[in-house]
């Protein structure tokens, strides 16, 4: 692909000083709105990833291996990093069976800086470049704090989100150099309202939403239009990763389906969406959590479980070193 200089870095301050820089921003700010409005009830149409290489980590099963799934039904071109090769090989199998997908498989732990890094070399050699970036992979301990091996505590923070930082380090370079590419966050609801017992799980991911907020203005305040960026926050899913855990009213907050999540995250990337809340309560309590006093949330909160949640959890210790297959 040809390169494409980005076009230049709007100015910070126009002729007219502050009151005409104010109406040109009460302006783009009703306009925003109106936009955000209209495609709430309207979609824009949604983008072809026909032939793109897209890189997911966690692939060897739940939702990495689902959003291979519709990747592929899509004709792109597959790249798969998860910890574990005898399931990451599957899902190419999988892939190739029943798509005739074009696959490669790499057996990476994420959260190892210098696997990424050789890994990413090797992508960029064997594969080409990457279009679409997935960080999927996610490790959960599930203890209170003062229970929670440090171990543990630095794998969390590894793999759910430092691993995030090399991977776009490695790969967002081509994508502005081509000023074409897209990179998809998978953090969580807990990434936003907090759950009791997921200290280091919910700090993660309360970093991986900050994370792709900021990498988001570093792409749009250098002007490049053509490369997006999509956080998934979602409620907790049917995987092995929450085995056990159980909201106080299941009817008001039900488990994911795996394919009606990875669907939804479909929909977002395809139409280059910034933010998807899954299901759509969890934007609501989040909205929640900044307008009530402390207090009042928590009340919230443990209204629908958050205390809880973790008490019927059967994962144990080891999972947490080995299982990485999405997030919740």
């Amino acid at each position: 692909m040809e390169a494409r200089s980005p076009p230049p870095t709007p100015n910070q301050s126009k002729d007219g000083g502050v009151i005409g820089e104010l109406l040109q921003t009460l302006r783009l700010f009703f306009s925003a709105i109106f936009v955000g409005i209209w495609r709430f009830f309207v979609p824009p149409p949604k983008k072809s990833v026909f032939g793109e290489v897209v890189l997911i980590t966690g692939a060897g099963s739940g939702i990495g291996r689902q959003l291979a799934r519709e990747f592929a039904r899509l004709g792109s071109v597959l790249v798969l990093w998860d910890i574990n090769k005898t399931s990451n090989t599957e899902t190419a199998k999988l892939l190739q069976e029943e798509f005739q997908a074009k696959c490669f498989c790499y057996t990476v732990d994420v959260g190892d800086k210098s696997q990424i890094q050789s890994a990413a070399a090797r992508v960029k050699t064997e594969v080409g470049e990457v279009n679409i970036l997935i960080n999927n992979a996610g490790v959960v301990s599930g203890k209170k704090l003062l229970d929670t091996p440090d171990v543990l505590v630095q794998r969390t923070f590894d793999v759910n989100l430092l691993a995030h930082f090399w991977t776009v380090k490695c790969f967002l370079p081509s994508m502005l150099k081509n000023n074409h590419g897209h990179i998809v966050n998978i953090a969580s609801s807990t990434g936003l309202v907090g759950l009791n017992k997921l200290t280091d799980y919910s700090a993660s991911k309360f970093g991986v939403v900050g994370f792709t907020e900021v990498l988001n203005y570093e792409i749009i305040f250098s002007g490049y239009k053509g490369v997006h960026t999509t956080l998934v926050c979602s409620s907790y899913v049917k995987t092995g990763m929450f085995a056990g855990c159980k909201m106080r009213y299941p009817w008001l907050l039900p488990a994911l389906e795996v394919k009606n999540m990875t669907n939804r995250i479909m929909q977002g990337i395809l139409t280059n969406q910034y933010v998807i809340c899954i299901p759509r309560l969890v934007y609501f309590l989040a909205y929640l959590k900044v307008v009530l006093p402390v207090d009042a949330f928590l009340e919230v909160v443990k209204f629908f479980g958050a205390a809880s949640f973790m008490d019927t959890y059967v994962g144990k210790e080891t999972n947490s070193l080995i299982h990485q297959n999405g997030s919740s």
